[in-house]
């Protein structure tokens, strides 16, 4: 009374299993006689029995993961019950598993924190993957990424599960290389056999491994006797390759450095800039300190470098500079080798001390040449440009050969005097100006600047358009330009679906003599605004009638009944439809796909369902404020094509014969009619 079948998962409906009337030794003849039935806990009926042969096939296909989920053995239980006389047999059905599921990670990306300070053979355990199909189909090994640092080894726990370690194969090193990328992928058992990946992204932890290091291992400096407190003696820098408080240095004076220097000089413990603090009363010329850097560290780590200061003598006298003749301004276009100013320098001093060198920076289109003694000339040597510097703040330098030498400056302005050597300039070759379509008139659009550096006159620019066409009208029609200012305003509105761009010249001239000037391109783009409402192109409509779309009496569910095809001549978001129901005769029968436009049924077709169904679709952008448009479907439940269409008027009521379209018609026939008999008549006159 009991028989037991084998039957792999996603079995095709209709394979055969078996034949139950021979294994269970029934005459198939009586199966139907004897009201044979099979009884089930599942809700589906996966099984059917043939009445006439007792072969048993399959009715629907088994997912083995979804009907027993985790469970090792999936068997479905059916009893077949026959009646006269009253029988019961019990038939178990194994469904067995195929790999048709990859393994899978729960997360899609793993992070590992890693000091830097392990050791090789640290472990860290791996997340396992999961796969739902069973025995040698579900995960079989686990493989890791080639990487020299690390490799993946396999553990058992105690209930004899499996599971992925990482193991730390050679030391880390984060100033190196602060994160490692890993792929770890599980393998299942089957044929062919499947596979899932997971980043496995390892992040190495900082240590304070690292001491600071100075820049230089000997710093010198040399200071004259007589600075003052604060003077910056010099700076000095070291780097740490850790990180965070490890990385972070502060400065001070070794232990060996003596208290008198300490007292002399300080050092800023952040920015290492070491500087007077007192008077410098040595008699020794060469200083000796050690400067020490430290790190923040836990265990802080530190270095130190040697810092040399040489204290010069002073000397009591500078230079002397007397301006004797000064010529300013000077006009840009002067020549080189125009004397400028007469100037003479002395110095009290006697010896090499009252020796003086005199000199004037060297990036200046200037020089000092020697005159008679202790006279100098100041000369241009070279071109001036007014538009790039209007004056020059000459430094005259002046040194006397003391130990340590004083030095002197005196500044003299110099102003430059313009004259017409530039044109306008335009910030850009071209501008982009966006406007929006519908522009009321007169509306500014934007407004050019061009820049002359030249001043008065030579620098007052006035603006204008050059002469062209857009799409064959002229340019003056379109715009016009102010001639002070460079503000462009709009002649007439435009029009986004007829003119999208163009383009035009202003052009800058200035009022020196002669006058210069220059160009720009400026390219204006039109805007789209939401003015232009959906068109329907499908399903199309003429004069007011409904379309009408067949759909088979027993369709599916999601069963597609057409699709609403629109457009719209706007553009970007003005031009972005979405599809909805306004209205529909059975709610819960159709719904619209809001982005395809597509119309399917929502359910299955039932017999029950009227024959006939009117839905109304909103055709709408996504403008501010947004534009639809609707169409009225009918939907005529036939599994054929009928011969006349049904009407789907909603009043109901009989369209009226005589309306104005069939009047329109029996008067044209009414008239072809009468032309025709006037020139049969004419035709028979003739041949008479």
């Amino acid at each position: 009374g009991q028989v037991l079948y084998s039957i792999a998962e996603e079995t095709e409906r209709g394979a055969f299993v078996g034949n139950i009337a021979k294994d269970l030794g029934i005459d198939a003849a009586t199966l139907s006689a004897r009201k044979f039935r099979m009884i089930t806990g599942s809700s589906k009926q996966y099984f059917n029995i043939n009445a006439s042969t007792g072969a048993l096939t399959v009715n629907e296909p088994i997912d083995r993961e979804q009907l027993c989920e985790l469970k090792s053995a999936c068997v479905l239980n059916y009893e077949l019950v026959l009646e006269n006389p009253l029988e019961l047999y019990r038939m178990e059905f194994k469904v067995l598993d195929i790999n048709d599921n990859s393994p899978s990670f729960p997360l899609s990306e793993y992070h590992i924190n890693v000091p830097e300070f392990l050791s090789p053979g640290a472990r860290f355990t791996l997340p396992n993957a999961r796969d739902l199909d069973e025995g040698t189909n579900s995960v079989q090994n686990y493989t890791l990424s080639p990487d020299e640092h690390f490799h993946l080894e396999m553990q058992t726990r105690g209930d004899g599960s499996n599971y992925p370690e990482l193991v730390l194969k050679k030391a880390l090193d984060r100033e190196q290389q602060a994160a490692h990328r890993l792929v770890l992928t599980a393998k299942d058992g089957g044929n062919p056999p499947k596979s899932g990946d997971v980043p496995i992204i390892v992040i190495v932890l900082d240590t304070n491994d690292n001491a600071p290091e100075f820049e230089h291992s000997v710093y010198r400096a040399s200071i004259l006797e007589n600075s003052p407190s604060g003077t910056l003696v010099v700076k000095v820098h070291a780097t740490d390759l850790d990180e965070g408080p490890n990385g972070e240095v502060r400065y001070s004076f070794s232990n060996t450095t003596s208290a008198d220097l300490q007292q002399m000089f300080s050092i800023h413990p952040h920015t290492g800039e070491v500087t007077v603090n007192g008077v410098l009363a040595v008699q020794r010329p060469l200083l000796e300190m050690l400067i020490e850097a430290r790190d923040s560290g836990a265990f802080g780590m530190s270095s130190t470098a040697k810092l040399l200061v040489e204290i010069t003598d002073v000397n009591n006298h500078g230079p002397e500079i007397t301006i004797t003749s000064l010529s300013s301004p000077i006009p840009e276009d002067a020549v080189p080798g125009t004397v400028i100013a007469l100037l003479s320098v002395m110095d009290k001093d006697p010896g090499e001390n009252g020796k003086v060198t005199c000199q004037i920076p060297d990036n200046l289109p200037f020089q000092l040449k020697p005159s008679i003694e202790s006279y100098y000339s100041l000369v241009t040597s070279g071109l001036l440009d007014r538009e790039l510097i209007s004056g020059y703040n000459i430094t005259i330098t002046a040194t006397d050969m003391g130990s340590p030498p004083i030095t002197t400056q005196k500044t003299l302005w110099v102003q430059i005097s313009d004259v017409n050597d530039n044109p306008p300039i335009f910030s850009n070759d071209t501008f982009d100006v966006f406007v929006e379509e519908n522009n009321p008139l007169g509306a500014f659009l934007y407004q050019v600047s061009a820049s002359d550096p030249d001043v008065g006159e030579n620098g007052r620019v006035s603006y204008m358009l050059r002469n062209s066409t857009v799409a064959g009208s002229a340019l003056a029609s379109l715009l016009s330009v102010s001639l002070a200012n460079g503000s462009i305003y709009a002649k007439r509105a435009f029009d986004f679906e007829q003119l999208r761009s163009f383009h035009f010249q202003v052009e800058a001239k200035d009022n020196g003599s002669p006058a210069l000037s220059a160009a720009i391109t400026v390219n204006v783009y039109i805007s789209d605004q939401n003015d232009n409402a959906p068109a329907i192109l499908y399903p199309t409509t003429q004069n007011g009638s409904i379309a009408v779309e067949v759909v088979p009496r027993l369709a599916d569910e999601d069963y597609l009944v057409t699709k609403i095809v629109a457009d719209d001549e706007d553009n970007a978001e003005n031009a972005w439809l979405s599809y909805h129901l306004a209205h529909s005769s059975d709610s819960t029968l159709f719904r619209l796909a809001p982005h395809s436009g597509e119309l399917r049924t929502t359910r299955s077709m039932r017999s029950t369902d009227f024959l006939k169904h009117k839905v109304v679709v909103v055709v709408q952008d996504h403008g501010d404020p947004p534009l639809s448009s609707t169409v009225t479907v009918g939907i005529l439940l036939a599994d054929t094509l009928p011969q006349a269409l049904p009407d789907f008027d909603d009043s109901g009521e009989p369209l009226p014969l005589l309306n104005a379209t069939n009047i329109y018609l029996i008067v044209s026939l009414a008239c072809v009619s009468f032309i025709f008999a006037v020139f049969l008549l004419f035709l028979a006159i003739v041949r008479l």
